[in-house]
Parts: C-alpha cells; sequence; structure tokens
C-alpha cells in the first residue's frame, strides 16, 4: 500500500542526511515531488496483467506476432535507480490474440515497480504465456541502466540485454534465431 506521507518524511531526513536543509525555497516542496513521482513510478504494483490480456479475439492463425520497440522507464531496486530502454514481444498465437496495446500496457505492469531487468523480462513472458495461453512466448528487453552510468563504474551507452522464452520459442531454436534476428536487426 503507497504511504505517500512516509515518502515524504523519508525524503526529509535523506535532505537532511546529505547536508542540505529542507525548508529552503528550491527543497521545501521536494518531498511531495519525490512522493508523487513514486507514486508513478511504482504504480504497477498494484496491476495485474491479468486485466489488460483478458480481451482477446479469436484468431485461427498460428503465424509469430511481434511488437517490437515498446519504450520502458523502470526504477532499479538496488540502488532506486532509473533502467531504460525498449521490449520486444513475439508470441504464437493458440486460438486467440490481444490488441497490441495491451502488450505494451502488460511491459508498463511489471516496469512500472522497483525493478531489475532480469525478472521483468521473465515476468512479461510468463504473464503472456498465462494469460493468452501462447504456444510460445519470446521477450527481449534492452536497457541502459542509471547505476552503471551516472555512478559507480561509470560506463554510460552501456546496453543490458536480457530473454525470457516459453514453448515453441524454446523447442525451435531456428524460429527463435528469426525473431531475434528480428529484434536486433530493426526489420
Amino acid at each position: 500500500m503507497f504511504d505517500k506521507k512516509k515518502i515524504e518524511e523519508g525524503i526529509r531526513l535523506l535532505l537532511e542526511g546529505i547536508g542540505e536543509n529542507p525548508d529552503r525555497e528550491g527543497l521545501k516542496d521536494t518531498p511531495d515531488r519525490v512522493a508523487r513521482m513514486y507514486e508513478e513510478l511504482c504504480s504497477g504494483m498494484n496491476m495485474s496483467p491479468k486485466e489488460h490480456l483478458s480481451k482477446t479475439f479469436t484468431c485461427d492463425n498460428e503465424n509469430v506476432v511481434i511488437e517490437k520497440d515498446i519504450t520502458f522507464y523502470s526504477t532499479c531496486e538496488h540502488h532506486l535507480m532509473p533502467f531504460y530502454g525498449k521490449v520486444h514481444i513475439a508470441y504464437i498465437p493458440n486460438g486467440k490474440v490481444v490488441g497490441i496495446s495491451k502488450l505494451a500496457r502488460t511491459v508498463e505492469v511489471y516496469a512500472r515497480r522497483l525493478q531489475i531487468q532480469e525478472q521483468m523480462t521473465n515476468q512479461i513472458a510468463k504473464a503472456l504465456e498465462k494469460y493468452l495461453g501462447a504456444k510460445g512466448v519470446l521477450v527481449m528487453a534492452q536497457a541502459e541502466h542509471m547505476c552503471m552510468s551516472a555512478r559507480g563504474i561509470k560506463k554510460p551507452g552501456s546496453k543490458t540485454v536480457t530473454f525470457a522464452s516459453t514453448g515453441v520459442f524454446e523447442e525451435d531454436r531456428n524460429l527463435r534465431s528469426d525473431v531475434l534476428s528480428i529484434f536486433r536487426d530493426g526489420q
């Protein structure tokens, strides 16, 4: 359950802890702004992919459906810093498809949480498998992590790439390879 008051108190303590005066003009409203920001950034905590993936359409086609370049923004649970990038999704229908905007909404459900990229990628794939009954799902996420770019090792522009696959994408390596090449090459 989201507790705005606790976040505001925590941000005041953080500001004091780094040697700032939380009552100075530029920081006076910062605890409220940060609390509202985290309410938005963590809005996926109270959402389920089921609400987006339950509206399906009958489809007798069993060809691959691909939605590429779904932009996402998430927050690393280790440093509370952003990571952001693109998710690519492929699935093979099993008698039903979902509206393509629902794929992006499913990404948002998991991206809008304190998260690690590896887990998010797997959660998206498992949700599509579970709620669509897809014959196979392949998800690839590419992201830049600010905890790598702005602090620590300071390597801006580096990308972390994660994959998750189920069903026929596990069984048919040629199909998996073909779809991954589409993900990578932007075709």
